[in-house]
């Protein structure tokens, strides 16, 4: 139990580095702020037999449990913010989910190369390309087209624990 409680603190303190060092350059001030949490899904089942999911803050994880990772970003300035990228490493303890949004821009390489996961391949043992799969995605970018001053929202992807 007590080696889930450490694992689960540094998942989180991995994904709160990456919040800290993904939007922009350290000589660009953005006027966008971001938070990150993690949240773990629990399913439950009522008296009648009807079944609820809800995403909860962990206390305990195990490898196989699905996490749902948010980052919020808010405008808190005067001016629009065009073109603003969220690049978001996945912590080495988590995998994306098979089931992730197809749309969403990823990369195999760590953050050299991006695209959809569909267009990315990855070389296998003894040099042979093989398309990429969830397993092997390694960071997540939004490009937002324009955050306006005062909007808010959030960038979510799901994840599992390996």
């Amino acid at each position: 139990m007590q080696m889930f409680k450490k694992n689960l603190a540094a998942l989180f303190g991995s994904f709160a580095f990456a919040l800290s060092a993904m939007a922009v350059p350290a000589h660009a001030q953005s006027p966008v702020q971001l938070s990150g949490d993690v949240k773990v899904e629990k399913t439950t089942t009522d008296e009648s037999g009807a079944t609820k999911t809800e995403y909860v803050a962990p206390d305990v994880v195990v490898p196989g449990d699905r996490l749902l990772f948010t980052t919020t970003f808010t405008n808190s300035g005067t001016e629009p913010v065009e073109n603003f990228v969220v690049n978001n490493p996945l912590p080495a303890a988590v995998r994306l989910v098979d089931d992730a949004d197809p749309d969403l821009t990823v990369s195999v390489d760590g953050g050299t190369t991006f695209g959809k996961l569909t267009e990315l391949s990855v070389a296998s043992e003894g040099g042979v390309s093989r398309n990429a799969q969830a397993a092997d995605v390694t960071h997540i970018r939004w490009t937002l087209a324009v955050v306006n001053p005062g909007e808010s929202g959030r960038l979510e992807y799901p994840a599992i624990i390996r």
